[in-house]
C-alpha cells in the first residue's frame, strides 16, 4: 500500500466485536471514575500540558470517544446534540457545553468532528457561528466522518489558508468499541498536525495508522467501507439463497464460523441474524448508501470502472428507496429475503 513507509500503529487490530452491553457498562465506568473528589483531583493532574480537546458529535461513535477522552484527563468541551443525554452524561463527568461552534472553536485547541459526511463537516465549519469563526490560529479539526476526500482536501486548503489545519480520521470500529477505547483510526495529516493530535486519538484508538496526507484517511475509509458494506451484501444474499434451497442461517453460520471466511464484521452480522439482536453493528443503511456513492464518485474521478461497487450500491439504494434507511447494516439480509420470499428469521 502507498505510503506505508509511514504508518506507525499504537496498537494491534482487535479480533472480535464486542456487544453493546459492553459499551454502556464501560461508558457508565468512566463516568462513575469521575464522580469522586479524588478522581476529579487526579484529572486535573492529568490534564497538565494536555492539549483542549472540543468534540461535535456526540452520537453513536462519538459518546464512547468524548467519554474516553475526560476520563484519560483531556479538558473537553462538547457542544449540544438533540439527545440530551449523552451532553448531560459527559456534562457530569466534567466537560463543558458549548453552544455554537464558534464558542467550542474559542475554548478548544483540537476539535474532533463525529458527523455524517461532507455536507454536514462544511456546515460546522463555515456557517453561522462555525469553527471558523470562533477558531484561533493552529487550532486543528479532525473529521473523524466518513467523508468525500475531494471535500476534504478542499476545505483543508481553506483552512490552512486561515491558519488552521485539517486532519481526518475515519474510524473502524463498532460503538462498543468506542466506549472501550478500542477503535481504529485511519489518518491523513501532515507530521507535525499528526503528532500533535495522536495522543489524544490514542485516548479512544487502540490502532492508528498514518497513512499519509490529508485525504488519504478518507481514501482508505471508503475503500475500507466499500469491503465491510460488500461482505453484507453478499451475506445477505448467500443467506438467501441458503434459506431458498434449504440451509436454515443456523447450518450456515456452523460452517462458517471459525473457518477462513470468518471475521468481526462476519459475527455483528450473523449476531443479528441469528439472535434479532438490533443493536448488534449500529451503522444505518442510509449512511451505508452515502459512502458506497462516495466510493462511486472517487473511482469515477480516478477512472476506474467498478462494477462491484455499483451492484454493492444499488443493494443498499433498493433497501433505502424501500423505506429502510434507518435500519442497520445487518438489516439488509431481512430486505434480500423479502424481495425473494423467504424469511431467514427462525421459526418460534
Amino acid at each position: 500500500m502507498a505510503g506505508t513507509g509511514r504508518r506507525r500503529s499504537s496498537g494491534v487490530q482487535v479480533k472480535g466485536w464486542p456487544r453493546q452491553a459492553s459499551r454502556s457498562q464501560s461508558f457508565r465506568r468512566y463516568l462513575c471514575r469521575s464522580h469522586t473528589h479524588t478522581d476529579k483531583q487526579e484529572n486535573m493532574k492529568m490534564s497538565a500540558g494536555k492539549e483542549a480537546i472540543g468534540f461535535i458529535g456526540v452520537g453513536l461513535m462519538g459518546q464512547g470517544m468524548a467519554a474516553n477522552l475526560v476520563a484519560k484527563g483531556f479538558p473537553l468541551t462538547v457542544m449540544g446534540h438533540r439527545n440530551r443525554k449523552p451532553v448531560e452524561d459527559l456534562v457530569a463527568a466534567g466537560a463543558v457545553e458549548a453552544k455554537t461552534p464558534a464558542e467550542l472553536a474559542a475554548r478548544s485547541d483540537i476539535i474532533f468532528l463525529c458527523v455524517t459526511g461532507s455536507a454536514q463537516v462544511e456546515e460546522v465549519l463555515k456557517g453561522e457561528n462555525g469553527i471558523i469563526a470562533g477558531a484561533k490560529p493552529g487550532t486543528i479539526v479532525v473529521d473523524c466522518s466518513t467523508s468525500d476526500p475531494t471535500v476534504t482536501v478542499r476545505l483543508a486548503a481553506e483552512l490552512e489558508a486561515k491558519g488552521l489545519h485539517l486532519a481526518d480520521a475515519p474510524l473502524g470500529g463498532t460503538p462498543a468499541q468506542a466506549a472501550q477505547g478500542q477503535l481504529s483510526a485511519m489518518i491523513g495529516a501532515a507530521p507535525e498536525v499528526f503528532a500533535r493530535i495522536r495522543p489524544a486519538c490514542e485516548a479512544w484508538a487502540q490502532k492508528i495508522v498514518h497513512l499519509g496526507p490529508v485525504g488519504d484517511g478518507h481514501k482508505m475509509k471508503l475503500i475500507n467501507n466499500f469491503l465491510s458494506m460488500g461482505y453484507a451484501a453478499i451475506y445477505a444474499e448467500a443467506l438467501t439463497l441458503s434459506q431458498k434451497i434449504g440451509i436454515t442461517p443456523q447450518t450456515f453460520d456452523s460452517v462458517i464460523r471459525g473457518s477462513r471466511m470468518d471475521c468481526g464484521f462476519y459475527q455483528t452480522f450473523m449476531q443479528y441474524v441469528l439472535e434479532r439482536d438490533r443493536d448488534a453493528h449500529k451503522f444505518t443503511l442510509v449512511n451505508a448508501l452515502k459512502d458506497v456513492r462516495y466510493l462511486e464518485g472517487v473511482a469515477n474521478a480516478a477512472g476506474v470502472a467498478n462494477p462491484i461497487g455499483n451492484a454493492v450500491k444499488n443493494s443498499y439504494a433498493t433497501a433505502v428507496a424501500s423505506g429502510r434507511g434507518g435500519d442497520y447494516v445487518p438489516m439488509i439480509s431481512d430486505w434480500i429475503a423479502e424481495l425473494n420470499g423467504v424469511s431467514l428469521a427462525a421459526k418460534g
